[in-house]
């Protein structure tokens, strides 16, 4: 991995106040003997903790090699990596190995997107925990981390850690080894948590699991999240600010409620429109965006999403096919990367999407019901396998 270290030269520079994680002009680019895969290419954001930033995005926009570029997972790669990512003062890209392995599951933690392929097959689930702990407390008996690890697993809902942390992997469901993986991250109380696809192939009552326990450990720890997801009702139900990532870049990004409210780009409009409703009957289909991402390699001129875009001719002079757009502001604290002025794009994108039905007003509100409903039927299921299990202990 080759790495350009630069001076901030985004909202990072400007700011006044240095946010807990700063990331300013992100660039990540791989050379291929077919050409250069810009994976990532110019991004900036920043975290305050207890705060959750959702990254939101089709496969291959960039969101997972985001995440791993700020855990330092590309340092034996052939990456080029440029930019900055800052945290708490201390500038990871330029940051010594050793340095980063200290930080890495200590400071700052990840939930991988599949935890059957992450957690290791061959060892109980409990020796795995003890181990992220011990890394990092050398002088710590193994029964000090044994008991730290059936802590975690009971805090995080492992039904009977006690006997749990001797069971392997492949003995847990989904949901349930998806908690060991929040458990393994928070083992050493880490400041900054990454969640790629955490609700990725889960049932929804266990996604609402799920949700509801990254929400609460984030008040208990006062822990700042990165949530990775192709999901806006998961990005409705548990974010503060949101990214959308396409092609490698960030196309749009403002707090929640502005995005589902008043969303600026014609991709965050057709992620809007493709989500189904719960609090309507749908008359029509839902409307997928058309096309395919670009390839990463040969990516198309000007606005990266005009070939699926079907308001370039609402742009004069073909400006979107020969003129890559800024990422502006939009209105206060709300940036887009679109040639439609801003005024224009509030009534365009509003229109589109009551005539699908999907009113930009209304859609985090659908999300939220379907969060509520969703948790209701988690604290039925909870109640009756505390029913199951009490005669089992009486026995």
């Amino acid at each position: 991995m080759s790495v350009t270290a630069t001076q901030p030269t985004g909202s990072a520079a400007n700011a006044d106040h240095e946010a807990f994680l700063e990331v300013d002009d992100l660039r990540v680019h791989f050379p291929t003997d077919d050409g250069v895969v810009k994976s990532v290419d110019g991004i900036t954001f920043s975290l305050e903790k207890g705060q959750t930033l959702g990254i939101v995005g089709e496969s291959g926009s960039g969101k997972s090699v985001t995440s791993q570029a700020v855990l330092g997972l590309h340092r034996r790669t052939n990456a080029k990596m440029s930019g900055r990512i800052a945290l708490d003062g201390q500038d990871l890209l330029t940051l010594p190995e050793a340095e980063m392995r200290h930080l890495r599951g200590n400071k700052m933690a990840m939930v991988f997107q599949d935890p059957l392929s992450a957690l290791h097959p061959y060892y109980t689930v409990g020796s795995q925990l003890i181990e992220a702990y011990r890394v990092h407390h050398k002088s710590t008996a193994k029964k000090v981390a044994k008991s730290r690890a059936v802590d975690l697993l009971g805090r995080v809902g492992i039904p009977n850690p006690k006997r749990r942390v001797d069971q392997y992997p492949h003995e847990f469901s989904g949901g349930m080894r998806q908690r060991v993986m929040i458990a393994m991250a928070l083992m050493n109380d880490p400041e900054l948590l990454i969640a790629d696809e955490p609700t990725t192939a889960l049932d929804v009552t266990v996604q609402a699991q799920i949700l509801d326990l990254m929400k609460d450990l984030q008040r208990e720890f006062g822990s700042a999240i990165i949530l990775i997801t192709h999901d806006l009702g998961v990005v409705a139900d548990i974010a503060d600010d949101v990214l959308v990532m396409y092609a490698g870049r960030c196309v749009e990004q403002g707090t929640v409620d502005d995005l589902f409210y008043q969303p600026q780009h014609p991709y965050t409009v057709g992620l809007l429109g493709s989500m189904p409703r719960l609090d309507q009957v749908r008359q029509t289909r839902l409307d997928p965006i058309p096309g395919n991402p670009p390839s990463l390699i040969n990516l198309p001129s000007g606005c990266k999403f005009n070939p699926r875009c079907p308001y370039t001719e609402l742009v004069p002079d073909r400006l979107c096919f020969t003129e890559e757009p800024a990422l502006a502001e939009a209105f206060p604290g709300h940036r887009s990367r679109c040639h439609i002025p801003p005024e224009e794009r509030s009534v365009v994108f509003a229109e589109a999407l009551s005539k699908r039905g999907d009113r930009a007003d209304s859609i985090k509100g659908a999300a939220d019901d379907r969060s509520r409903r969703t948790a209701e039927t988690t604290r039925r299921d909870d109640a009756d396998d505390r029913a199951v299990r009490e005669p089992e202990r009486g026995a």
